[in-house]
């Protein structure tokens, strides 16, 4: 799925340097297309984080998820945040 949705991605953007030429898109479009893979990586984080097959299941990988949202938002560095959310 993750390499599907790569591969998509990439021929959306080869699409569009193709089809756009030189032309820039607006600067609120442009700002709304540089979220997007940190959009789709934060759903497939949490979907994974909350299920198990077809269930939901809260245990404790949420409270690590929480930790390293933390310790990410003090901008602590990457290998520390990893360890802590692993605890």
């Amino acid at each position: 799925m993750i390499a599907a949705l790569s591969a998509t991605a990439f021929g959306f953007k080869a699409i569009g340097f193709v089809g756009r030429g030189g032309r820039r898109l607006p600067p609120g479009v442009e700002r709304c297309l540089a979220l997007i893979p940190a959009a789709l990586l934060a759903a497939l984080v949490v979907k994974d984080t909350v299920t198990i097959g077809q269930g939901i299941v809260l245990d404790e990988r949420i409270a690590g998820v929480a930790v390293a949202i933390l310790a990410t938002w003090r901008k602590l560095p990457f290998l520390v945040v990893i360890v802590a959310a692993m605890a």
